[in-house]
C-alpha cells in the first residue's frame, strides 16, 4: 500500500470519519531552491519526531507531501485529543528548537478539522481536507503568525472547537483559543486560533487583508470600504472590543457570536488556485449612527466619508 498506510477494508469509495491535518510553512516562496530542501527536512523532522513523542505511531498517520508542507489524516482509533493536545505541544517545542540555530526562522500554520475523507492510491479528498487546507490558509492565520511574531498557530474548525476543545484536557485550553469568521469559497464558516504557549489571540485586532480580499482579519476590524460615523461600531472583537464599542455609543457584539467579524476571502484554495471572487455577501454590520459602506470605487478626487462635527470648516 502506498503512503506506508494500511487501511482497512480499502475502499475508495467509502469515506471514514478522520482527522485532517494541513500544515503550511510561512512564505515558502521566499526560499530558494538550494534553501528549500533543508525547509522540509525540518518540517518532517518537526512532525514526525512529535508524533513518536506523542505516542502515535508513523505507519497509522497518512502523510502527503505539498512541498511547503504536508497534509495527514489520522484513523479514528487515534484520539483526537491527543493530536490536539500533546502532539501539539511537541510540534511547537521541537519547531522552537529547529528555530534556535536560524536566522529566518520556520514558521507554521496548522489546520485541524474531523471529516469523512476517501482514500485512494494517490492520496485523500474530500469536503473535509478542503477546508482544513482552506483553514491553513486563511489570512486570518497568516496575520497572526507575523503579528504575533509566532512560532506556530493552529486553527481549529468550529465543529472540532465545539466537539473536542471546549471539553477541555491534558494539554487543551478552550479559554486560549479565539474565534474569527471567515468567508471561503463554500460559504461563511468560524474558526478557533490558538497560538501554542500563549493567551488567547487579540483576533479582533487584526488589520484589513490585502485589497481584494474582501474585509478584515479578525472578529471585531472594520471591513475595507466601511466606515462607522460618530457613534457607530462594527462589529467587536473580544471581550475588550465589545467594551469598548459599547462606551463609544457602537452597538457592541458578543465575541460569542463572532457573525458581525472578520471574512476572509481570496486565498489559495487546497490546490493552490487563488479565490478571485468577492467578498461575502452575507457579512453583517452592526452600527448605532452612520455607517457607509464603500467597495470597489474609484475616486478622481479628494472625497470625504463621514460626518462633520463642530465649527470648523468642512474639509473636502
Amino acid at each position: 500500500m502506498e503512503h506506508g498506510v494500511a487501511h482497512e477494508a480499502f475502499d475508495a469509495g467509502e469515506a471514514r470519519y478522520e482527522l485532517v491535518v494541513s500544515v503550511d510553512a510561512r512564505r515558502s516562496g521566499q526560499y530558494n531552491d538550494a534553501e528549500k530542501p533543508r525547509m522540509r527536512q525540518r518540517i518532517y523532522r518537526v512532525l514526525e519526531s512529535a508524533l513518536a513523542q506523542a505516542g502515535v505511531v508513523r505507519d497509522a498517520v497518512h502523510m502527503e507531501d505539498r512541498g511547503d508542507g504536508v497534509l495527514m489524516s489520522v484513523p479514528g482509533r487515534i484520539a483526537v485529543s491527543r493530536l490536539l493536545g500533546l502532539w501539539m505541544v511537541e510540534v511547537h517545542e521541537n519547531l522552537r528548537e529547529e528555530n534556535g540555530s536560524l536566522l529566518v526562522p520556520l514558521g507554521l500554520r496548522v489546520a485541524m478539522h474531523v471529516g469523512p475523507v476517501r482514500h485512494d492510491s494517490r492520496g485523500i479528498s474530500g469536503r473535509a481536507v478542503d477546508l482544513t487546507c482552506r483553514l491553513a490558509d486563511s489570512s486570518v492565520a497568516r496575520e497572526l503568525l507575523d503579528r504575533e511574531r509566532a512560532d506556530l498557530v493552529l486553527v481549529v474548525s468550529d465543529s472540532l472547537y465545539a466537539d473536542v476543545v471546549q471539553a477541555g484536557g491534558k494539554f487543551i485550553d478552550p479559554a486560549r483559543f479565539a474565534p474569527a469568521r471567515l468567508a471561503l469559497k463554500e460559504g461563511a464558516v468560524t474558526a478557533w486560533f490558538h497560538l501554542p504557549g500563549r493567551p488567547a489571540p487579540d483576533t479582533g485586532a487584526l488589520g484589513p487583508e490585502e485589497p481584494g480580499d474582501g474585509g478584515v482579519a479578525g472578529t471585531g476590524g472594520v471591513p475595507a470600504g466601511v466606515s462607522a460615523g460618530a457613534g457607530g461600531a462594527a462589529g467587536a472583537g473580544g471581550a475588550a472590543g465589545a467594551r469598548g464599542a459599547a462606551g463609544a455609543g457602537g452597538a457592541a457584539v458578543s465575541p460569542a457570536d463572532p457573525s458581525p467579524g472578520a471574512v476572509d476571502g481570496g486565498d489559495p484554495d487546497s490546490e493552490g488556485h487563488e479565490d478571485d471572487e468577492d467578498g461575502d455577501a452575507s457579512v453583517r454590520y452592526a452600527a448605532q449612527g452612520d455607517l457607509s459602506v464603500h467597495q470597489h470605487n474609484v475616486y478622481q478626487q479628494p472625497v470625504h466619508i463621514g460626518r462633520v462635527t463642530g465649527a470648523g470648516p468642512r474639509k473636502d
